[in-house]
């Protein structure tokens, strides 16, 4: 019997790693601070740009917290869980990434030392949620009601979606105006509300000029070039024709042979196919459509064909590209040649191909009521391109949101700030621990403003105590004015910003909170074979989950 009891009883696999209790709660909370930490500078109109530089050595420069998250290679399970708060953020809202990452990291923290009081992580937990529901009513009574179609209010929300993007500093005006003009167009009526769907706002890039030369174009920007020299470059009142098909001769499905004995039997074999081909464009040119865009392939005799009647083609777009075609010009797409007729056509002023840098793209313009609308954006290098367009995304949700949902709050971190003042009064209705927490939950949130000050270079204490007093004395709408240096009435300054935004950042930031305090055992697997022997991360962490990889770049 005793012989028995010794015998060494495994559960787990000989190499797996476990860490428990409080190593494995403190582990995760480093490394989710940590990246936290990492994007924090990158906050406001005065935050920094973060260069990432990928293992095939591709660089991208930005201060979008979604793009940061996403370009480093974060290896941390528990870090991880904040790069999924950026991608929720980004997905429901297009904006206020960095904020959601930011109240993620700080809650954490606070977290933190109240597991230090020996406070258990379910009595938190269970703080938390309760300020959550709190700060969204917060968050619902300091909003204001706005007219959706409201000009002024939507390019305000624009601006300061824009200003924390320092890539576009000094063309926010253009840049805002170009973006509401774009929203309107394509916003749609359903009942009492608008409906916008951002597919329809498409954001072309080339390189070449500078963003002022950024423009909106009231139709489609295709990237693609007219097929045949013969054929017109430029079209006026274009009659539009979209094929979804081929102007080729397909091939049979069954394998077939066809035995040619003489050159005549050859001869009339192409004559045939020729004519077929004929026949195709006859069709096109009879209902009336001078201009043609197909998804797919174009044979060199109907090209040959097209261009004698004076048809302007363009061939291989992509299936996007002619979905909004269709939308802006009000064309239907036709899946066979036979069925096109007259009212299936759509109409644009023009449609000229243009040369744009070393490409050449056709843009269809003047369109009588599009639907669909393209961007232009123009930059200096392909970085400042590719951030531009990041940022004018976010700028596009934005004005997408307040159109949806038109509420607006003022910006500069004074709602975290009206939350936080807020909570500390709701705290007082707990007589347990709990307390503890929502009071941690209001310190959490004064992390937005805290780091806006910090990053324009202001003292973070004198700022936080003028907005403390402030918000005591009911001044709901003051925040951190950063163009100024100091702290005022943002609601004065024209610094609006959604109010779903605020209230999904602090969903997303409270739910990954709460899913790391939960966890209190973590066990990782043993590495596969040939992987090396398993490496040490810090705090106790298991072997593969050390740090945070890819930050090497930053």
């Amino acid at each position: 019997m005793a012989a028995t009891q010794s015998l060494p009883v495994l559960v787990l696999k000989e190499g797996t790693a476990r860490t428990t209790g409080r190593d494995a709660q403190k582990a995760n909370i480093m490394a989710a601070v940590t990246l936290a930490e990492t994007i924090r500078s990158s906050l406001g109109p005065k935050g920094m740009d973060k260069m990432l530089v990928s293992s095939f050595g591709d660089v991208t420069i930005s201060n979008d917290g979604a793009t940061i998250v996403k370009e480093m290679d974060v290896q941390h399970p528990a870090a991880k869980m904040l790069v999924e708060v950026a991608k929720t953020q980004d997905a429901e809202v297009g904006d206020g990434t960095t904020t959601a990452v930011i109240l993620a990291g700080s809650m954490l923290k606070k977290a933190e030392d109240l597991l230090d009081q020996d406070i258990h992580p379910t009595v938190i937990i269970e703080g938390y949620k309760k300020s959550m529901e709190k700060a969204i009513e917060i968050i619902d009574k300091m909003a204001t009601k706005v007219d959706p179609m409201d000009e002024k209010k939507l390019k305000e929300a624009a601006i300061t979606s824009l200003s924390g993007k320092s890539v576009v500093s000094g063309h926010y005006e253009r840049l805002a105006g170009l973006i509401v003009e774009a929203v309107m167009q394509v916003a749609e009526k359903v009942g009492d509300k608008y409906v916008v769907d951002l597919d329809n706002i498409k954001l072309e890039k080339k390189k070449g000029e500078t963003l002022d030369d950024t423009q909106l174009v009231r139709g489609v920007v295709l990237d693609k070039e007219v097929v045949h020299p013969g054929m017109p470059k430029r079209v006026e009142n274009a009659k539009i024709a979209i094929l979804d098909c081929a102007l080729e001769i397909e091939k049979t499905e069954m394998t077939a042979k066809i035995n040619i004995t003489s050159p005549d039997q050859m001869k009339s074999f192409l004559d045939e196919e020729s004519s077929m081909l004929k026949g195709m464009v006859d069709y096109i040119v009879n209902s009336g459509a001078n201009v043609l865009v197909i998804q797919k392939g174009v044979d060199d005799i109907a090209q040959h064909y097209l261009a004698k009647k004076g048809v302007m083609a363009m061939r291989r777009a992509k299936r996007s590209d002619i979905e909004n075609l269709a939308k802006a010009s009000g064309a239907r797409i036709i899946t066979t040649v036979d069925d096109l007729s007259a009212k299936d056509l759509g109409y644009a002023k023009l449609v000229e191909e243009r040369r744009i840098g070393k490409d050449k793209m056709v843009f269809v313009e003047g369109c009588k009521n599009p639907k669909s609308v393209t961007i232009l954006i123009r930059g200096g290098t392909d970085r400042m391109v590719d951030e531009a367009e990041r940022s004018l995304h976010d700028a596009k949700c934005i004005v997408r949101n307040v159109v949806q949902d038109p509420w607006l709050v003022p910006g500069g971190g004074a709602p975290e700030e009206e939350v936080a003042s807020k909570l500390r009064d709701f705290a007082r209705s707990f007589s347990g621990r709990e307390q503890l927490a929502v009071l941690k939950f209001a310190e959490a949130m004064e992390e937005v403003p805290l780091t806006l000050a910090e990053n324009s270079g202001l003292d973070p204490v004198d700022i936080l105590v003028e907005l403390r007093s402030s918000h005591a004395k009911g001044q709901k709408s003051v925040g951190v004015d950063v163009t100024e240096g100091k702290v005022r009435d943002m609601s004065k300054t024209s610094v609006l910003e959604p109010a779903s935004v605020k209230k999904q950042a602090i969903k997303s930031a409270t739910e990954a909170a709460i899913t790391l305090l939960k966890i209190d055992d973590v066990i990782a697997a043993t590495a596969p074979k040939g992987g090396g022997p398993p490496e040490h991360g810090h705090e106790g962490m298991p072997p593969g989950m050390g740090g945070m990889g890819g930050m090497g770049g930053m």
